[in-house]
């Protein structure tokens, strides 16, 4: 032990060591040992002592003892290390590309685990599902215009639209642009302010965003096409459309007067349409009474012309007998209705002719007279 005394004394580091076995410490007293255990009492554990245990037990276990045994243990990590960064694992959503001396190879890995030669080979990892690139956020502090647009009638947008996108081919993705990220919101917010630039506001707030949307989306893919960058553009939505907030109020009071032309124009609509089914009924009605008074006035005449046919027929066989009869019947016709009394002198004269009975309003009795008289034959 190093406290131990090899002259035979029983002292401790800073002496004081006497006979009779007297063990004690620098201030004449022993140091403190655990309690318990049998015969002279339970030992600290010496320091060296399990040191030397750990290293024989080392020796058994590493081939060669400690010393080469080092060289060992040092290759079993370098081996780990190398099978960790060599080995790698694919996910479904995911496409990896292997470069060989920074070159890369011709097949693409597919989801699952693969191995390659590392540090001779890497590897890069792209996800091919679909992603979202926003363009055109609200204007901040960095970037105030960011989104403000100008149209074609001179009005300024904010415009605030999403590209979604997914990766068609791994490799030129990686390898064609630098940075394919900001290539394509560059490209997008270009082809949007180019499309805003040939139409008016109106369009992009309401009326035709989805074919601005089209028209966008075909820019952006022909120019990345051009790039080679390996992306296929699935659709650019439009999320919102609105003036700067500086001219926003003015803004919506033309807004509220295009509303209220509008709703003043379907009225006076409505109101056409009102006026002119009433003219259409009304020229129908006529046109159908025309058409009736056509047909009754047409076979009236075709009646009265088949009646003379027939009456000049029946002239043609008894003049004489068919002209009284029409003279007759004329005359029936006309005095009809009439008051007058006419006396044929060739019939000589009537003794009596009780003219007031001739002359007397219809529904009066037949035996009053007017002022009490009544009628009598005599005298």
């Amino acid at each position: 032990m190093p406290w131990s005394n090899q002259n035979g004394g029983g002292g401790g580091p800073w002496g004081g060591g006497g006979g009779g076995g007297n063990n004690q410490g620098p201030w004449g007293q022993g140091p403190n040992r655990p309690r318990g255990g049998g015969g002279g009492g339970n030992q600290p554990p010496d320091l060296e002592d399990l040191i030397r245990r750990g290293q024989d037990r080392l020796r058994n276990v590493v081939p060669g003892g400690f010393n080469g045994g080092a060289f060992v243990i040092v290759g079993l990590v370098l081996i780990a290390f190398w099978a960790i960064q060599a080995i790698y694992t694919v996910q479904p959503d995911e496409r990896g590309v292997e470069l060989r001396f920074g070159k890369p190879k011709e097949e693409v890995s597919m989801p699952g685990l693969h191995f390659h030669l590392w540090p001779i080979e890497q590897v890069e990892i792209v996800k091919v599902t679909e992603q979202q690139q926003n363009v055109g956020s609200r204007a901040t502090s960095n970037n105030p215009g960011a989104g403000l647009m100008l149209s074609g009638d001179q009005n300024i947008v904010s415009v605030q639209f999403s590209v979604l996108f997914t990766v068609s081919d791994p490799q030129a993705y990686l390898f064609n642009l630098e940075d394919p990220s900001q290539t394509l919101q560059q490209v997008a917010e270009s082809a949007m302010r180019e499309v805003v630039g040939r139409r008016p506001a109106q369009d992009v707030f309401r009326d035709n965003r989805e074919d601005i949307s089209t028209q966008v989306r075909d820019i952006i893919q022909g120019t990345m096409d051009n790039y080679g960058a390996g992306i296929a553009i699935n659709a650019v939505p439009i999320e919102d459309a609105a003036p700067p907030r500086e001219v926003a109020e003015a803004f919506e009071e033309v807004q509220r007067a295009q509303q209220d032309e509008d709703r003043f124009v379907e009225e006076a609509n409505q109101y056409a349409n009102q006026r002119l089914g009433q003219a259409r009924g009304q020229s129908a009605q006529i046109r159908e009474e025309a058409a009736a008074y056509k047909d009754q006035v047409v076979k009236e005449a075709e009646g009265e012309a088949q009646r003379f046919i027939s009456i000049y027929d029946e002239y043609a066989k008894a003049p004489d007998v068919t002209r009284q009869r029409i003279y007759l019947e004329t005359m029936e016709n006309v005095l009809r209705n009439s008051n007058k009394v006419i006396i044929d002198e060739k019939q000589g004269v009537v003794p009596y002719l009780p003219l007031n009975e001739i002359t007397r309003q219809p529904g009066t009795q037949a035996g009053n007279q007017p002022g009490g008289q009544s009628a009598t034959g005599g005298n």
